[in-house]
């Protein structure tokens, strides 16, 4: 069967009997029709990703037409309606933060590196910031406060409260977690660093060029690029198979046949690839020889001489990360499943995520120098926000770390702060049942650092499973974290818990750790990046020290 890309015939957006809004008039109208704030960006981005037509005026001018816009925004409504039937009424949907673009809650070093399973910045600055509202009618946290997050992850929490002028202490299991919290959260001479990172850069590039050909890489990236304008055409395809995922998959599935067909002189064998053998790519591990192809394990190597070479422990830990986030980028998988790591792919193939055809990475080149410049914009950008204030970031397990023991090993000042009023309240998101092992998503960072793992004393791991002596010794986890972190804690301080708690074990482990539940917000997930895009919602808990629980809303 040949299938053909069919666009639906939409006149002419000139014609009297459609009316047209620009940008503004756009987002004007929008928020009066949801009730919430949406900004010319938000149209902007509907425009980016097809969800309604774009238009030019005769002047020039962007456009969109109002009952396109009308509809897609209907169908947000009847979403939001599905969504109450089988997640309950009580959803909070101001706090589903759907408005933000991925740049608004990538924001700054928020981006310094991908990290599965973190909340959003806007979640942690509604409940750390002083505003109150309809649903949150008391303020939290003050400026000069000191907020734990016990379950830091990549340092969300500790960002956040530096923006608004609050101390932040952090504590994760995961030493490559730790890595990624201090290098956003440093104060950096950012001149030297740039220059630093520069140089690496420049070097690695030379030795890319010096022992690799290029001709195979280009000459394939041209075809794709031919194919892709002929039969993917933007934004006419995505416009096609929005709302038809079975034409996308049977057309997606014809054409990266066709390709491979039509280009077999080109394709890739990874077996026969050329390489120099400056590096023994035999001893480096498995992760690595798993999922990368020969060229990049050598870049890889080599920029990794470089770091150890630095004697700046400040600029290695920058590099480590440019290098982390550079190979996830590149392994040798689809780009829908970097985040799952399903299969080794070694050619072209139709991505489910981009909507044409794709090819994995060849080389770091490209994506070292875009990291490189990209990590100093970021630490540039959060230098401007960031308030004058003490960040502790401690390696450990927080079932059984004394805090206070080990910032005074660090930093004295932030010592005496801490023994003077001691912590004033948490805000974490504890990691859920059985749903992701925080290790081995970064597999490949460990073994490039030959970081050491702590696996089995992750808590709620995917592979410790969701049956029921797993949620048994995940309440008695959890709640040993709070007892122990809450005599740190001042006795009118806030815990506040961001959870999936589909299995409602929160009221125990609230109990077990004498403390008292004295509100819930429940939010719609909506902005996920998986391609799993079911109803899902989250609970943000607020609890106190049993004993210190009176409190109206």
């Amino acid at each position: 069967m040949i299938l053909s890309l069919q666009t639906k015939n939409i006149p002419d957006g000139t014609k009297m009997n459609r009316y047209m809004l620009s940008l503004n008039e756009a987002a004007e109208w929008a928020t009066k029709y949801m009730g919430k704030n949406i900004s010319p960006s938000n149209i902007r981005y509907l425009l980016q990703y097809a969800r309604v037509k774009r238009y030019t005026s005769k002047t020039g001018e962007i456009q969109v037409e109002k009952s396109e816009l009308q509809n897609y925004y209907d169908i947000i409504r009847k979403k939001e309606q599905v969504w109450r039937e089988k997640l309950g009424d009580d959803l909070n949907w101001n706090i589903s933060f759907d408005q933000y673009r991925e740049s608004d809650t990538t924001k700054h070093v928020h981006r310094l590196h991908p990290y599965k399973g973190k909340f959003i910045p806007q979640l942690v600055e509604y409940f750390l910031d002083k505003h109150t509202d309809s649903w949150k009618r008391t303020v939290f946290f003050r400026e000069g406060d000191i907020v734990l997050d016990p379950f830091m992850g990549s340092g969300t929490t500790l960002v956040q409260a530096a923006e608004l002028g609050m101390h932040s202490v952090g504590i994760d299991i995961s030493g490559f977690n730790c890595l990624v919290a201090e290098v956003k959260c440093d104060d950096y001479r950012l001149s030297s660093l740039q220059v630093k990172l520069d140089e690496a850069y420049q070097r690695t590039l030379r030795f890319s060029q010096e022992n690799f050909n290029d001709r195979y890489d280009t000459e394939l990236k041209r075809r794709i690029s031919t194919f892709n304008a002929r039969y993917f055409p933007n934004p006419e395809y995505k416009l096609r198979v929005q709302d038809d995922r079975g034409y996308e998959q049977a057309y997606g599935n014809e054409k990266i046949q066709q390709f491979i067909t039509e280009n077999q002189d080109i394709l890739p064998d990874d077996n026969t690839q050329e390489e120099t053998h400056l590096f023994d790519n035999g001893n480096m591990p498995g992760f690595l020889r798993t999922w990368y192809n020969k060229r990049i394990r050598q870049e890889l190597r080599y920029y990794l001489e470089l770091i150890d070479c630095e004697k700046d422990v400040q600029a290695q830990k920058v590099m480590r990360l440019i290098l982390s986030r550079t190979a996830r980028s590149c392994r040798g998988t689809t780009h829908y499943d970097l985040a799952t790591l399903k299969d080794r792919q070694s050619g072209p193939y139709y991505c489910y995520k981009h909507l044409k055809i794709c090819t994995p990475v060849g080389s770091i080149r490209k994506r070292l120098k875009y990291y490189t410049e990209d990590t100093i914009h970021r630490l540039s950008a959060f230098a401007v926000l960031k308030k004058q204030v003490h960040i502790g970031i401690i390696h450990g397990d927080s079932r059984f770390v004394n805090i206070f023991n080990l910032i005074s090993q660090t930093d004295h000042e932030f010592s005496r702060l801490l023994k003077e009023k001691k912590i004033s309240g948490l805000f974490s998101s504890p990691p859920y049942v059985g749903q992701i092992d925080y290790h081995e998503q970064h597999a490949y960072a460990y073994e490039l650092f030959d970081i050491e793992r702590y696996d089995p004393d992750e808590i709620g791991a995917k592979a410790k499973g969701t049956d029921q002596s797993a949620k048994e010794r995940y309440i008695n986890d959890i709640s040993d974290v709070l007892i122990n972190v809450g005599q740190f804690i001042c006795d009118d301080g806030f815990f506040c818990i961001v959870a999936n708690d589909r299995h409602r074990l929160y009221p125990e482990i609230a109990d077990r750790s004498m403390l008292t539940i004295i509100q819930e917000f429940k939010r719609p997930v909506l902005n996920r990046t998986e391609r799993d895009r079911q109803p899902y919602a989250e609970t943000i808990f607020i609890m106190k020290k049993t004993g210190n629980a009176e409190f109206e809303y």
